[in-house]
């Protein structure tokens, strides 16, 4: 497998920067998690062991050969007269704002250690390229490269890639028990229906089968929740919240009912009467509220607190989340007063500006903070 650099527009010899860094993105971290490198890697025998390395842990990978090019192209501005440094950043496997923010501070170090004008970026890709008006906000970028990989356009080969699909579906369990399990459950169900001759009563149960199951892979239900139970701790808190908070948003049905002034209904009372009904509403919504708000504050509380003991940065955001929900149980409330005794609509602004006023101004507090540690860490490092 040989491979071909497709250079965009600019021209290296036509700038005006005369120390150049050559910088190979790999902005979802494959050299760090596949070969187990530490990014920024600078110069260029590292950069080749790297790419040797991530060559040897995964020869398919288009990282290893973007790393090549990249000390290619620094060769051939060597032999032109520039000054040039090659180097590899990654970001982190979820991509992302993170990632982003890791390429950046890994830029800054290594311009700490060569003070470079211009940058050429090396890629195999968009998503790489995404990351270039990152690098422009310190260093100006000059030229784009993409490494594009040469392979074989025959017919055979198109069977070969096609049967290495088939084989993965088949025997690969983390997609057969998808593509092969849930039609083969579906196909077994609708044959023994039939032979019973339950037809139309077991399409409904096959639909919905099939529906769960899409509904499960297309959202990752299945990994959170394997995630969320696993025996740790962490898992163990965010599991039990979970099913407490389900229970008691399940609940506040129930207690929204009983809250209804029975004298509303009578024997002729039509649905569509009932849920138009403004006070009926506005009464149910009242005592269901304080349950489902404790409900949706245990499963927030919940997850705060295992990311916080498991280490995990997202705690600004499991803040918040509980500073909203507590912020708008005022205007809610007081929504439901204006239902059942008709006060003024304009008694709904005060708590609506509370709840904004409270929640911009927690916002505003904790990202400072976090702005403030993150400042730090660039600092120790």
């Amino acid at each position: 497998m040989s491979q071909r650099t497709d250079k965009i527009e600019k021209d290296v010899n036509a700038s005006t920067a005369n120390k150049l860094l050559v910088i190979c993105i790999d902005r979802d971290n494959d050299v760090g998690d596949k070969a187990g490198i530490k990014t920024p890697v600078i110069g260029r025998d590292a950069c080749i062991e790297a790419a040797q390395r991530l060559a040897l842990e995964d020869p398919e990978d288009a990282d290893s050969n973007s790393i090549f090019a990249a000390i290619k192209t620094y060769e051939d501005l060597i032999s032109k007269g520039y000054q040039v440094e090659v180097v590899t950043v990654a970001g982190v496997k979820d991509r992302g704002v993170q990632a982003d923010e890791k390429i950046l501070a890994e830029t800054r170090k290594i311009l700490e250690k060569f003070s470079a004008n211009g940058a050429v970026i090396v890629s195999d890709g968009e998503d790489d390229e995404s990351v270039i008006p990152v690098i422009q906000n310190v260093l100006p970028v000059v030229s784009v490269q993409r490494v594009v990989m040469k392979v074989s356009r025959s017919v055979e080969y198109s069977y070969a890639v096609f049967g290495k699909y088939l084989k993965m579906l088949a025997y690969d369990s983390k997609y057969s028990k998808f593509f092969l399990g849930v039609p083969g459950i579906l196909l077994l169900i609708g044959g023994v229906a039939t032979v019973f001759g339950y037809t139309a009563e077991i399409f409904a149960v096959l639909v919905s089968i099939l529906g769960g199951a899409f509904l499960i892979r297309a959202f990752d239900i299945d990994r959170v929740w394997s995630s969320w139970s696993k025996p740790t701790p962490m898992g163990f808190i965010r599991m039990f919240t979970m099913v407490a908070g389900v229970l008691l948003i399940l609940s506040s049905v129930p207690a929204g009912v009983s809250a209804v002034d029975q004298e509303l209904f009578n024997s002729d009372t039509q649905f569509t009467t009932i849920i138009t009904d403004k006070v009926i509403v506005g009464q149910f919504v009242s005592g269901a509220i304080p349950i489902l708000w404790i409900g949706m504050g245990s499963i927030f509380a919940g997850t705060l607190l295992s990311n916080w003991i498991g280490g995990i940065p997202r705690q600004i955001s499991d803040i918040l989340r509980i500073i909203v929900l507590g912020a708008l149980y005022p205007t809610v409330f007081q929504f439901t007063e204006i239902m059942i005794n008709d006060d003024p609509s304009f008694t709904l602004i005060p708590p609506l500006l509370g709840g904004l006023a409270a929640t911009l101004v927690s916002a505003t507090i904790l990202f400072k903070k976090y702005r403030k540690h993150k400042d730090q860490e660039m600092i120790s490092d």
